[in-house]
């Protein structure tokens, strides 16, 4: 019995470590490619980060930027005190507890050390978005953004960060979505649902699909239809 069980363990970890290498290797190459389109096509500005939970997408998001001659200035949104308090029903899914993903702010300047990013290169803006967002309004930092990495998972958030993100909104930027395919079984997907109230058919801008990010992400390069 006890064999069993060390080789069920075993088991387990192997996939573990299988799922984060894949995940990690989607994002990745999501990077590269997001990166050598904006490098490409001319398209300057910063990588704003909504969710840096790990500093996993972070540091990916460096690496490939600095690899391409992108010299994009880093931000990353964050609580650093995982999931909030919901009170929205549209924020429903089995996996998002409050307080769940936390990552505290110092874990997260040693693994960009780690990661050799230097600390001129990015800036921190931490505290849930309904309460640090605001304070920025229109004219605040950051100004000109070329990519915006959403993975904020719950609707309310998402809705928060691209009402936030709409006066910043730019022919050329790519917006991507961490968690645009994960929905629940009684709510479609929070992230998908406020893309979908930001960006109305009648709107200024049109959302052109990019490139998934492996199995519950997504992308797309945002045009104005003038």
């Amino acid at each position: 019995m006890q064999a069993r069980r060390e080789a069920s363990y075993r088991r387990r970890g192997v996939l573990a470590l299988d799922l984060h290498a894949r995940e990690w290797a989607c994002r990745d190459e999501f990077f590269f490619n997001a990166f050598q389109a904006l490098t490409f096509n001319g398209i300057k500005g910063d990588y704003c980060e909504f969710g840096s939970h790990g500093c996993v997408t972070f540091r990916l998001a460096y690496k490939q930027s600095r690899r391409l001659g992108h010299r994009a200035r880093l931000w990353a949104f964050d609580s650093f005190a995982g999931f909030p308090a919901s009170t929205d029903a549209r924020d429903e899914h089995p996996k998002w507890r409050t307080g769940g993903m936390s990552f505290a702010m110092d874990q997260f300047n040693s693994a960009c050390e780690l990661a050799g990013i230097p600390p001129s290169e990015y800036q921190v803006v931490p505290g849930y978005y309904e309460h640090s967002l605001p304070p920025l309004g229109r004219d605040g930092g950051p100004q000109d953004i070329c990519l915006a990495y959403i993975d904020c998972d719950m609707y309310s958030s998402t809705k928060t960060v691209l009402e936030f993100i709409a006066p910043r909104l730019k022919h050329g930027m790519i917006i991507a979505f961490d968690d645009y395919y994960c929905w629940s079984a009684t709510q479609p997907s929070g992230e998908r649902l406020a893309m979908r109230h930001a960006f109305p058919d009648d709107g200024p801008w049109a959302l052109v699909p990019y490139q998934n990010i492996g199995w519950a992400g997504a992308s797309f390069v945002v045009e104005a239809k003038q």
